[in-house]
């Protein structure tokens, strides 16, 4: 199998395309990224000179470009996105015209080929639960609260408008809050363990008990592969990681891991509309594929502490903004 991945610079899809490549030695992967200021080749320098993969640098909005990628491959796993709530906030401009325009251009060329369409998505397109509700599953109305969760839930409607439309063979998956390596330190857990290793203090929005559900990403990589070789098409599937558990505690336990005290934590000004909670119901995914997380959260948050501290190099060039200078070079792009 040939495969497409957009965005696969990211951290998500450097991930995969890490597990993609090493589960299956007889495949191919062509990864088109922008380069975006998440994208990062050093995340994926070991395949390099592996004739299995190939680098294409671009925007998933290019038709022409998309065109031809897309011509040439068995199935799409789009992981391109625009993806964090902060930034969509002071700037959802970019978050449409990436999650919504880029998903389409991918859809038409998929459609025009007939190509295997996987479209990666989040909880956060369900909105916020409370305490006390059950959590989010394939049924769950859709409440977007911030534009990028809106972004992304359009690209949803969008990806089953052309399975129901057009018959194009499609699924989706809609995963819980991933961590783990290669994770751009500018959300909770990654950003924790760096600023900590720097010396610095963790900011925590509002009192910090707003509670997610974590999801260690190698194994949101195997659901996401089983899904593209044996889900239903047309079907959503919920990934969840059973570790539902408060910020705040999140925090702590990176604290307690990294040999730190409460001194360290800097409460924050809340951001705008912040969903309290989210949590994942991955029934489905289990009935039918026999999937459900192998790694527990404990057990996740020690290996990625471990990850980023064996790994200061690619963390510190990410924070001080050197790192797509440095990976082009490596690269020579």
């Amino acid at each position: 199998m040939k495969i497409l991945v957009t965005g696969g610079a990211g951290f998500i899809g450097s991930n995969f395309i890490h597990f993609f490549l090493r589960r299956y030695p007889d495949d191919t992967v062509i990864n088109l990224d922008a380069l975006t200021y998440a994208g990062n080749l050093e995340n994926l320098r070991e395949w390099r000179d592996d004739k299995r993969y190939r680098f294409v640098k671009g925007d998933i909005g290019d038709m022409a470009l998309v065109d031809l990628l897309v011509a040439e491959c068995d199935a799409i796993v789009h992981f391109a996105a625009e993806s964090h709530v902060d930034r969509s906030i002071l700037g959802p401009e970019a978050f449409v015209r990436t999650n919504v325009f880029g998903t389409f251009t991918l859809l038409e060329a998929a459609r025009k080929y007939g190509k295997r369409f996987h479209h990666v998505s989040t909880d956060e397109v369900f909105g916020s639960l409370g305490r006390d509700e059950p959590a989010f599953d394939e049924t769950t109305p859709y409440d977007p609260r911030s534009p990028y969760s809106a972004s992304k839930a359009s690209s949803d409607h969008l990806v089953r408008a052309y399975f129901h439309t057009y018959g194009l063979p499609v699924t989706i998956s809609n995963c819980s809050n991933n961590y783990g390596p290669y994770h751009f330190p500018e959300k909770l857990i990654p950003l924790a363990i760096t600023n900590l290793l720097e010396g610095k203090k963790v900011p925590v929005y509002g009192d910090g008990r707003q509670i997610r559900d974590w999801l260690f990403v190698p194994d949101h990589c195997q659901a996401i592969d089983l899904v593209l070789r044996q889900g239903r098409i047309g079907e959503t599937y919920c990934v969840g990681g059973n570790g539902e558990r408060e910020n705040i505690w999140i925090v702590e336990k990176l604290l307690r891991l990294l040999g730190k005290d409460e001194s360290s934590i800097e409460y924050v000004t809340d951001r705008p509309g912040h969903d309290r909670r989210y949590a994942i119901d991955f029934a489905k995914i289990r009935t039918e594929l026999g999937w459900e997380p192998s790694v527990s959260l404990e057990e996740g948050l020690q290996e990625t502490v471990a990850w980023f501290q064996a790994n200061r190099e690619w963390w510190q060039r990410v924070k001080s903004g050197t790192y797509q200078e440095y990976s082009l070079k490596q690269y020579g792009k």
